[in-house]
């Protein structure tokens, strides 16, 4: 896997990880105006898993990455 790829991944997953935090702050704070910025943070979390996924489809379908079996043959 190349490395500028793979650093992509990476930080993909640490914004949605950053993304669930926020939510989990604004539902542990839990005033009525938390309540639309916790909604907002997990719609972008729900939009950046969705977008990594589409990437690692489309790296699959260009044979940047490939998949292996867990067992070798």
């Amino acid at each position: 896997m190349p490395p500028l790829f793979r650093l992509l991944v990476i930080l993909s997953l640490g914004a949605i990880i950053a993304s669930l935090g926020s939510a989990l702050f604004h539902l542990a704070r839990g005033t009525q105006a938390d309540s639309g910025k916790m909604a907002r943070a997990l719609t972008i979390r729900i939009s950046l898993s969705l977008a990594l996924f589409v990437l690692l489809m489309v790296a699959w379908y260009a044979g940047i990455i490939t998949p292996h079996a867990a067992l070798p043959h």
